[in-house]
């Protein structure tokens, strides 16, 4: 998938998997004992939650109603939204052990934490493929429709520019080079920069740090 044919989403649904990867990752790796790691993890964590949490809320609220305009079924639709309440159950489940292993680090506890994030690796890349088979050549299709462009409106009003300026760093945290084109086409750089360069520091002095450690 080149930037021609990637939408935001996809650029989105790429971080999602890049962020699992890295905790299943880390957590196979985890030193018994190692609390400080522990809390890294945690720190990171609670901003995946919070990215993952706002995305399949955000398109159950504003993405959905505007797909709907341009064809996408409600039946369909309805099927993604049950996909989304498997992917918030594995996500609390994973929560809930990342949580204990900060309070108990060791290898059953990693373990444990491990097999959570696996699960919700498993729920979230099915939702994903199955989203991106279904939902990604429309938003491709219809990328100008009136329904499309409102809804992107919508998602930027949705977010105040210190909450806009961490999305835009995490998105980028490990962008290839498609997927930074990607988010040209809708951010523009000087934009962005200035986002992430005032409002990303908090991302950048906090999360980027545990992937390079």
């Amino acid at each position: 998938m080149d930037a021609a044919t990637m939408s935001t989403n996809a650029v989105i649904h790429g971080a999602v998997r890049r962020d699992l990867d890295r905790f299943v990752e880390a957590l196979d790796s985890f030193r018994v004992g190692d609390r400080p790691r522990a809390a890294e993890l945690r720190t990171a964590w609670t901003n995946f939650r919070e990215q993952l949490h706002d995305h399949h809320t955000g398109e159950h609220e504003i993405a959905w109603p505007a797909l709907e305009r341009v064809g996408v079924s409600r039946d369909l639709l309805a099927t993604m939204d049950e996909e989304h309440d498997a992917m918030a159950s594995a996500l609390a489940a994973a929560d809930e052990a990342l949580a204990v292993l900060v309070r108990t680090p060791d290898m059953a506890t990693a373990t444990r934490a491990q097999a959570a994030v696996v699960r919700l690796r498993e729920v979230t890349t099915t939702h994903l493929d199955h989203e991106e088979a279904e939902i990604e050549p429309v938003y491709l299709a219809h990328h100008d429709h009136p329904a499309i462009v409102g809804m992107t409106q919508e998602f930027r009003r949705q977010g105040s520019a210190a909450w806009s300026g961490r999305f835009l760093a995490w998105l980028l945290d490990g962008a290839t080079p498609q997927q930074r084109a990607a988010l040209d086409r809708t951010v523009p750089k000087p934009v962005r920069a200035v986002l992430v360069g005032i409002f990303g520091r908090g991302y950048r002095r906090t999360v980027a740090p545990v992937w390079t450690r």
